[in-house]
Order: C-alpha cells, then sequence, then structure tokens
C-alpha cells in the first residue's frame, strides 16, 4: 500500500516540477500541451498577479483551446474535471460567449476572503455562505442555478430568508441572469473589473497587430510587450485570442509568429 502512496506523490512531485520548470518557459515554448489539466495547472501557476484586485487565478476557456489542439478532448476533460469537483465553469459577463474556470480550492478560497471582508463591516447574516458553500457548491455543478433549487439547497443548512440571497448576490457570488430572474450564474466575487480590462486588452492587442505590416508579428518579441489597457500581461491576452480564432500561429523559419486572422 505504501509503494502506491510513495509511487502516486513522486508522480505528483514530478508533475509539479515540471509546472515550475514550464512557469519560466517563454509562450513558445510552452503553448501547446496534451493534457487539459496539466494546461490548467501551468495556466494558473502563470496567472498575473494583479495590483488592487483580490482574485484567485482564473483560466479562459478559450486559453485551453489555443492549448490543447483537440476541442472535443477539452470539453471532454473539463466536463470530467468538473463532475470530478475539480474545478468550477463561470459564464462571463462581457457580451460574448466567454467562460472562466477556476479551481474549486480556489473559487472556496475566494468566498472565503469576501465573507471575511463582509464579517469585518458587519454586513448580514453571514451564515448563509456556509450553508452556500457546503449545501449548493457541493452538489450544484452546473454554471447556474434556478431560485427554487437554489432556497432547497440553501434550506439544508438553515432557514432562508430573501436578505440571505440579496447577501449573495452583493457578494458577487450569484448574479441574476437577465433573460429569466429566476435563474442565477454562479459568479467570482471581485471579477468585474477585470472584465472590462479582458475586453480592452483584447481590442488594444488586435489594435496593434491591424496597424503592423501583413497584420503579424513574431511571439517571441510580441509576448514582451505591455498592454496600456488590461491587468492582464500579454501572454494571458494571447492565449485567449489564439484560442478564440482571432489570432492564429504561423511557423516560420525563425520562429512562431502571430497573425490577426481573416473576418
Amino acid at each position: 500500500m505504501n509503494n502506491i502512496t510513495d509511487s502516486s506523490n513522486s508522480k505528483k512531485r514530478r508533475r509539479d516540477e515540471e509546472i515550475e520548470d514550464e512557469e519560466a518557459l517563454s509562450l513558445e515554448d510552452n503553448l501547446t500541451f496534451s493534457d487539459t489539466l496539466v494546461a490548467l495547472r501551468v495556466m494558473r501557476s502563470q496567472f498575473p498577479r494583479i495590483d488592487k484586485v483580490s482574485i484567485q487565478p482564473i483560466i479562459l476557456q478559450s486559453q485551453i483551446y489555443s492549448s490543447v489542439n483537440d476541442r472535443t478532448q477539452v470539453d471532454r476533460e473539463l466536463e470530467s474535471l468538473r463532475r470530478e469537483k475539480v474545478l468550477r465553469v463561470f459564464k462571463l459577463n462581457t457580451g460574448q460567449d466567454d467562460h472562466a474556470i477556476m479551481f474549486l480550492d480556489d473559487y472556496l478560497n475566494q468566498i472565503e476572503r469576501v465573507e471575511k471582508r463582509m464579517e469585518e463591516k458587519k454586513q448580514g447574516d453571514l451564515e448563509v455562505f456556509k450553508w452556500f458553500k457546503t449545501s449548493v457548491i457541493d452538489s450544484k455543478l452546473e454554471p447556474s442555478i434556478g431560485h427554487q433549487e437554489l432556497c432547497e439547497l440553501l434550506a439544508l443548512g438553515g432557514k432562508v430568508k430573501d436578505e440571505h440571497i440579496s447577501l449573495l448576490i452583493n457578494a458577487g457570488v450569484l448574479t441574476r441572469q437577465l433573460i429569466d430572474p429566476d435563474m442565477y450564474w454562479f459568479a467570482i466575487p471581485n471579477i468585474g473589473s477585470l472584465l472590462k480590462g479582458l475586453s480592452q486588452g483584447r481590442k488594444e492587442l488586435l489594435s496593434f497587430l491591424n496597424r503592423r505590416r501583413y497584420k503579424e508579428m513574431m511571439l517571441a518579441p510580441l509576448e514582451k510587450k505591455r498592454l496600456r489597457l488590461s491587468p492582464f500581461d500579454m501572454r494571458f491576452h494571447l492565449r485567449d485570442l489564439i484560442g478564440s480564432g482571432h489570432l492564429k500561429t504561423i511557423h516560420t523559419p525563425t520562429g512562431l509568429a502571430v497573425r490577426v486572422s481573416k473576418d
């Protein structure tokens, strides 16, 4: 039995060492992976440190599409990881079909930070956060939930009041769906300010490349550039726009180039 545990620990150690090695590599050297979980863990480790915003690492679904060649494999493996409660998938309020991925441990940590902040400000009956984590998050794995089901699951923890739902919405862990007010999206607290930066960074990068001759640039020098309008680094945006099909990579004799895709 100990041999199995030792072998499993040694595999995990090797995987962690590989991820640490890849943190230091350029995007050109670790653009693609054979495995969705490895890609997710590397991108988590490379998530940029963002000033003035307390948020755990997120990975965009488009970024995974840029890094694992087979989209069907990505969808299948993401679904499996979601069902195994390794991660959660969130619909982002960007006006586009954007989804973010966060490891479950990071998400629970994010909720606890918000809960602590609200506790310091003495805002409402915070017991609902415990009910939310143990009864709702643990059993409802989809990106959205209906009002009735939410109340039924919260009621497993205690007597649910309207103020409890309002508290969860104010904390940023739930947002009402515009099309159906009886439905909620699960949400990532503190992400709002980053979504504006995500949209602006996308536009800035595409605009920069569109102004260049042939609308392309070598990946290595491009990765080193800084964006003025985004809190994310260039690597974050490049993975996103390659995965969404707005940019494509081209092999040249001197390395990888990035080009704007034709409409």
